[in-house]
Protein backbone atom coordinates (compact mmCIF):
# COMPACT_ATOMS: atom_id res chain seq x y z
CA UNK A 1 0.00 0.00 0.00
CA UNK A 2 2.83 2.42 0.48
CA UNK A 3 5.09 1.37 -2.91
CA UNK A 4 4.22 3.07 -6.12
CA UNK A 5 2.25 1.53 -8.79
CA UNK A 6 5.58 1.04 -11.19
CA UNK A 7 7.68 -1.18 -8.35
CA UNK A 8 4.28 -3.03 -7.41
CA UNK A 9 4.27 -4.17 -11.13
CA UNK A 10 8.31 -5.02 -11.04
CA UNK A 11 7.81 -6.29 -7.65
CA UNK A 12 4.66 -9.19 -9.01
CA UNK A 13 6.62 -10.26 -12.15
CA UNK A 14 9.95 -10.77 -10.26
CA UNK A 15 8.53 -12.42 -7.41
CA UNK A 16 6.62 -15.21 -9.71
CA UNK A 17 2.77 -14.03 -10.00
CA UNK A 18 1.55 -13.70 -12.81
CA UNK A 19 -1.47 -11.20 -12.14
CA UNK A 20 -1.52 -8.06 -9.68
CA UNK A 21 -4.78 -6.38 -8.40
CA UNK A 22 -4.50 -2.42 -8.74
CA UNK A 23 -6.09 0.22 -6.80
CA UNK A 24 -7.51 3.15 -8.38
CA UNK A 25 -6.02 5.69 -5.60
CA UNK A 26 -2.43 4.47 -6.91
CA UNK A 27 -3.42 4.86 -10.28
CA UNK A 28 -4.39 8.25 -9.48
CA UNK A 29 -1.18 8.91 -7.55
CA UNK A 30 0.92 7.77 -10.50
CA UNK A 31 -1.22 10.38 -12.83
CA UNK A 32 -1.63 13.19 -10.68
CA UNK A 33 1.56 13.41 -9.85
CA UNK A 34 2.75 14.09 -13.54
CA UNK A 35 4.58 10.55 -13.87
CA UNK A 36 2.79 9.27 -16.42
CA UNK A 37 -0.71 8.03 -17.73
CA UNK A 38 -3.52 5.01 -17.53
CA UNK A 39 -2.02 4.17 -21.05
CA UNK A 40 1.93 3.58 -19.37
CA UNK A 41 0.79 1.75 -16.47
CA UNK A 42 -1.12 -0.49 -18.96
CA UNK A 43 1.82 -0.75 -21.34
CA UNK A 44 3.92 -1.59 -18.11
CA UNK A 45 1.31 -4.66 -17.24
CA UNK A 46 1.74 -6.23 -20.71
CA UNK A 47 6.02 -5.87 -20.83
CA UNK A 48 6.07 -7.47 -17.81
CA UNK A 49 3.07 -9.97 -18.64
CA UNK A 50 0.53 -9.94 -16.02
CA UNK A 51 -3.19 -9.91 -16.18
CA UNK A 52 -5.08 -7.78 -13.98
CA UNK A 53 -8.02 -9.48 -12.54
CA UNK A 54 -9.90 -6.43 -10.51
CA UNK A 55 -9.33 -2.80 -9.91
CA UNK A 56 -10.00 -1.33 -6.64
CA UNK A 57 -12.50 -0.06 -5.55
CA UNK A 58 -15.82 1.02 -5.99
CA UNK A 59 -17.78 3.25 -3.37
CA UNK A 60 -20.73 5.42 -2.00
CA UNK A 61 -22.98 3.19 -4.47
CA UNK A 62 -25.23 1.09 -2.14
CA UNK A 63 -27.29 3.30 -0.08
CA UNK A 64 -26.53 6.83 -1.08
CA UNK A 65 -29.30 8.86 -3.07
CA UNK A 66 -30.01 12.61 -4.47
CA UNK A 67 -27.15 14.33 -4.99
CA UNK A 68 -24.67 12.57 -3.32
CA UNK A 69 -25.86 9.47 -5.30
CA UNK A 70 -25.20 11.49 -8.82
CA UNK A 71 -21.29 12.15 -7.32
CA UNK A 72 -20.82 8.59 -6.66
CA UNK A 73 -21.85 7.75 -9.77
CA UNK A 74 -20.11 10.47 -11.54
CA UNK A 75 -16.96 8.59 -9.70
CA UNK A 76 -17.86 4.95 -10.50
CA UNK A 77 -17.76 6.34 -14.13
CA UNK A 78 -14.81 7.67 -14.15
CA UNK A 79 -12.80 4.55 -12.24
CA UNK A 80 -14.72 2.45 -14.92
CA UNK A 81 -13.13 4.48 -17.45
CA UNK A 82 -10.05 3.93 -15.94
CA UNK A 83 -10.38 0.43 -15.46
CA UNK A 84 -11.08 -0.62 -19.32
CA UNK A 85 -8.26 0.92 -20.14
CA UNK A 86 -6.33 -0.77 -17.84
CA UNK A 87 -7.89 -3.95 -19.40
CA UNK A 88 -9.24 -5.87 -15.93
CA UNK A 89 -12.56 -7.65 -16.45
CA UNK A 90 -13.81 -6.95 -13.21
CA UNK A 91 -13.75 -3.84 -10.42
CA UNK A 92 -14.65 -4.80 -6.86
CA UNK A 93 -17.92 -2.12 -5.40
CA UNK A 94 -18.11 -2.08 -1.91
CA UNK A 95 -20.47 -2.57 0.63
CA UNK A 96 -21.64 0.33 3.25
CA UNK A 97 -20.29 0.38 6.36
CA UNK A 98 -23.72 0.48 8.80
CA UNK A 99 -26.77 -0.48 8.21
CA UNK A 100 -28.56 -0.11 4.91
CA UNK A 101 -31.56 -1.15 3.01
CA UNK A 102 -31.18 -4.54 0.43
CA UNK A 103 -33.40 -3.72 -1.66
CA UNK A 104 -32.17 -0.42 -2.20
CA UNK A 105 -28.26 -1.50 -2.73
CA UNK A 106 -29.58 -3.91 -5.10
CA UNK A 107 -31.03 -1.88 -7.31
CA UNK A 108 -28.14 0.37 -7.63
CA UNK A 109 -25.79 -2.53 -7.92
CA UNK A 110 -27.94 -3.01 -10.70
CA UNK A 111 -27.06 0.32 -11.67
CA UNK A 112 -23.24 -0.51 -11.61
CA UNK A 113 -23.39 -3.22 -13.49
CA UNK A 114 -25.66 -1.99 -16.43
CA UNK A 115 -22.89 0.90 -16.99
CA UNK A 116 -20.26 -1.80 -16.81
CA UNK A 117 -21.82 -3.06 -19.63
CA UNK A 118 -20.60 0.08 -21.56
CA UNK A 119 -17.47 0.21 -20.19
CA UNK A 120 -16.71 -4.00 -20.80
CA UNK A 121 -16.09 -4.44 -17.27
CA UNK A 122 -18.12 -5.95 -14.69
CA UNK A 123 -18.30 -4.51 -11.01
CA UNK A 124 -18.20 -7.20 -8.09
CA UNK A 125 -20.26 -6.30 -4.95
CA UNK A 126 -17.93 -7.04 -2.00
CA UNK A 127 -18.51 -8.25 1.38
CA UNK A 128 -16.38 -7.34 4.05
CA UNK A 129 -16.19 -9.18 7.71
CA UNK A 130 -15.94 -6.15 9.54
CA UNK A 131 -18.44 -4.18 8.53
CA UNK A 132 -22.33 -3.98 10.27
CA UNK A 133 -24.33 -5.67 7.32
CA UNK A 134 -23.53 -7.22 4.20
CA UNK A 135 -20.60 -8.85 5.64
CA UNK A 136 -21.37 -13.06 4.91
CA UNK A 137 -21.59 -14.95 1.53
CA UNK A 138 -25.79 -15.11 2.14
CA UNK A 139 -25.73 -11.03 2.56
CA UNK A 140 -23.86 -11.25 -0.83
CA UNK A 141 -25.80 -13.52 -2.44
CA UNK A 142 -29.29 -11.79 -1.18
CA UNK A 143 -28.35 -8.90 -2.98
CA UNK A 144 -26.45 -10.23 -6.27
CA UNK A 145 -30.18 -12.05 -6.72
CA UNK A 146 -32.51 -8.89 -5.82
CA UNK A 147 -30.34 -6.81 -8.51
CA UNK A 148 -32.19 -9.39 -11.38
CA UNK A 149 -28.46 -9.91 -13.01
CA UNK A 150 -26.97 -13.22 -14.17
CA UNK A 151 -24.07 -11.87 -14.12
CA UNK A 152 -23.79 -10.58 -10.56
CA UNK A 153 -20.72 -11.95 -8.53
CA UNK A 154 -19.14 -11.28 -5.40
CA UNK A 155 -15.45 -11.58 -4.21
CA UNK A 156 -14.41 -14.67 -1.88
CA UNK A 157 -11.49 -13.72 1.11
CA UNK A 158 -11.17 -15.91 4.17
CA UNK A 159 -10.43 -13.18 6.20
CA UNK A 160 -13.95 -11.70 5.84
CA UNK A 161 -15.42 -15.45 5.54
CA UNK A 162 -14.19 -15.35 9.19
CA UNK A 163 -14.49 -12.29 10.24
CA UNK A 164 -18.08 -12.02 9.77
CA UNK A 165 -18.90 -15.06 11.33
CA UNK A 166 -20.27 -16.82 8.54
CA UNK A 167 -19.36 -20.56 7.19
CA UNK A 168 -16.77 -21.91 4.98
CA UNK A 169 -19.07 -23.82 4.12
CA UNK A 170 -21.01 -21.12 1.98
CA UNK A 171 -19.18 -20.95 -0.51
CA UNK A 172 -20.81 -24.66 -1.58
CA UNK A 173 -23.80 -22.12 -2.21
CA UNK A 174 -22.16 -20.25 -5.52
CA UNK A 175 -21.34 -21.29 -8.67
CA UNK A 176 -17.74 -20.20 -10.16
CA UNK A 177 -19.36 -17.97 -12.33
CA UNK A 178 -20.49 -15.88 -9.08
CA UNK A 179 -17.12 -15.67 -8.26
CA UNK A 180 -14.97 -12.42 -9.52
CA UNK A 181 -12.05 -13.26 -7.92
CA UNK A 182 -10.61 -14.92 -4.74
CA UNK A 183 -8.75 -13.06 -2.31
CA UNK A 184 -5.82 -15.49 0.03
CA UNK A 185 -4.63 -14.88 3.27
CA UNK A 186 -4.86 -16.10 6.83
CA UNK A 187 -6.47 -15.29 10.05
CA UNK A 188 -4.73 -15.51 13.71
CA UNK A 189 -6.25 -17.08 16.53
CA UNK A 190 -5.98 -13.50 18.59
CA UNK A 191 -7.79 -11.19 19.11
CA UNK A 192 -11.01 -12.06 19.02
CA UNK A 193 -12.56 -12.76 16.15
CA UNK A 194 -15.03 -9.57 16.73
CA UNK A 195 -12.23 -7.15 17.46
CA UNK A 196 -9.93 -8.80 14.17
CA UNK A 197 -9.64 -5.98 11.39
CA UNK A 198 -7.49 -5.88 8.14
CA UNK A 199 -4.61 -5.55 10.37
CA UNK A 200 -4.29 -8.73 12.11
CA UNK A 201 -4.40 -10.55 8.54
CA UNK A 202 -1.64 -13.38 8.47
CA UNK A 203 0.26 -15.29 5.68
CA UNK A 204 -1.41 -18.20 4.01
CA UNK A 205 -0.52 -21.32 6.49
CA UNK A 206 0.32 -19.01 9.70
CA UNK A 207 -3.10 -18.34 10.90
CA UNK A 208 -6.47 -20.78 11.92
CA UNK A 209 -8.32 -20.80 9.35
CA UNK A 210 -9.00 -23.80 7.34
CA UNK A 211 -7.16 -22.94 3.53
CA UNK A 212 -8.06 -26.85 2.45
CA UNK A 213 -11.15 -26.58 3.37
CA UNK A 214 -11.61 -22.92 1.26
CA UNK A 215 -9.07 -24.47 -1.62
CA UNK A 216 -11.57 -27.48 -1.60
CA UNK A 217 -14.93 -25.87 -1.67
CA UNK A 218 -13.67 -23.23 -4.26
CA UNK A 219 -12.58 -25.72 -6.70
CA UNK A 220 -16.05 -27.59 -6.22
CA UNK A 221 -17.27 -24.40 -7.58
CA UNK A 222 -15.54 -24.83 -10.57
CA UNK A 223 -13.62 -21.63 -10.56
CA UNK A 224 -10.23 -22.14 -11.87
CA UNK A 225 -8.93 -18.53 -11.56
CA UNK A 226 -6.83 -16.11 -9.68
CA UNK A 227 -6.01 -16.66 -5.86
CA UNK A 228 -4.69 -13.12 -4.81
CA UNK A 229 -2.67 -12.43 -1.58
CA UNK A 230 -4.03 -9.65 0.39
CA UNK A 231 -2.60 -8.23 3.82
CA UNK A 232 -2.45 -5.24 5.09
CA UNK A 233 0.13 -4.67 7.68
CA UNK A 234 2.15 -2.07 8.37
CA UNK A 235 5.14 -4.19 9.39
CA UNK A 236 5.43 -5.22 5.77
CA UNK A 237 4.83 -1.59 4.11
CA UNK A 238 7.45 -0.84 6.60
CA UNK A 239 10.08 -3.67 4.49
CA UNK A 240 11.48 -4.32 1.29
CA UNK A 241 8.61 -5.11 -1.10
CA UNK A 242 10.56 -7.41 -2.90
CA UNK A 243 11.50 -9.72 0.08
CA UNK A 244 7.82 -9.14 1.30
CA UNK A 245 6.20 -10.27 -1.41
CA UNK A 246 8.55 -12.97 -2.26
CA UNK A 247 7.72 -14.05 1.63
CA UNK A 248 4.42 -14.28 0.60
CA UNK A 249 4.49 -16.15 -2.24
CA UNK A 250 6.36 -18.85 -1.37
CA UNK A 251 3.70 -18.95 1.80
CA UNK A 252 0.48 -19.32 -0.71
CA UNK A 253 2.69 -21.95 -2.62
CA UNK A 254 3.41 -23.83 0.40
CA UNK A 255 -0.48 -23.93 1.32
CA UNK A 256 -2.04 -24.76 -2.21
CA UNK A 257 0.35 -27.40 -2.51
CA UNK A 258 0.72 -28.75 0.38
Amino acid sequence: MTTDIMTQIDVAQKTGFVAIELWFDHIDDFVNSGKGSVEDIRQALDDNGLAVPTCIYLGDWFDTEGEAHTKAIDEVKRRLAIAAIIGTPHVIAGPPGGKACYDTGARHYRELLELGDTFGVKPAMEFLGFVEQLNTIEDAMEVMEKSGRSDATTVLDPFHIFRGGGSVESISKLSASQIAVSHFNDVPAEPAREIQHDKDRVWPGDGCFDLSRYLQLISETGYDSYLSLELFREDHWAADPYEVVAEGFEKMQAVVNG
